[in-house]
């Protein structure tokens, strides 16, 4: 029903800028330091993402993925951004995809970082970013995210942002060609109003 849909506030809203990053849909003109960026981190990303397509790296590819984040902007499905600093140099990705309105308000978070750029703090800043697009600009109730169990990094990374551990689904995405067990991560609008955690007495 139309009344339960809470879109973004404004259509063209996709802008998101952060401390010291910002972060964008991909562009045409962003190809070359995309795929080569992706190239020189494949050894890097290869454990934590799905197997890639043999033509992934290639403009013709490059060009429906775009055609494909435009119709799902559109469609109010996925926002698609690439991660820059303030030198405009590319860092890496992040999507809020399988949004869902209605009575849910939700989404979903994934990431992915250059192997250059890892470890310094870029994609932290870039979440909390797009954590504040999600509930102001967006209009969300609910971040979920998901990751390897043995992803330490990304899950420091989802804990430090606020995101508290709620599951473990098995064989819940085909990782490097398997399926494979993750941990489920929620943030929910209402969890940043509460003080921070503080970490456990020794």
């Amino acid at each position: 029903m139309a009344l339960f849909r809470l879109g973004p506030s404004s259509e063209n809203a996709t802008f998101v800028r952060g401390d010291g990053v910002y972060l964008r849909p991909p562009e045409m003109r962003d190809f070359e330091a995309w795929a080569g960026l992706r190239e020189r981190s494949r050894s890097f990303l290869t454990p934590w993402e799905p197997t890639w397509p043999g033509d992934d790296l290639t403009r013709t590819a490059f060009r429906r993925r775009l055609r494909r984040n435009e119709q799902e902007i559109a469609n109010d499905e996925a926002y698609p951004f690439l991660i820059f600093n303030t030198k405009d140099v590319l860092l890496g990705g992040l999507t809020l995809g399988q949004v869902k309105r209605g009575v849910a308000q939700s989404a979903t978070l994934g990431y992915w970082m250059g192997a250059p750029h890892a470890g310094k703090g870029f994609m932290g800043r870039a979440v909390r970013a797009v954590v504040g697009f999600s509930f102001a600009t967006l209009r969300l109730h609910r971040i979920e995210a998901a990751c390897l169990p043995h992803n330490e990094a990304s899950i420091r990374l989802l804990e430090h942002v606020g995101f508290t551990r709620e599951g473990y689904a098995r064989a819940y995405l085909r990782i490097n060609g398997s399926w494979q067990d993750h941990l489920l991560f929620a943030l929910l609008e209402s969890d940043l109003l509460l003080p921070p955690r503080q970490p456990p007495l020794p």
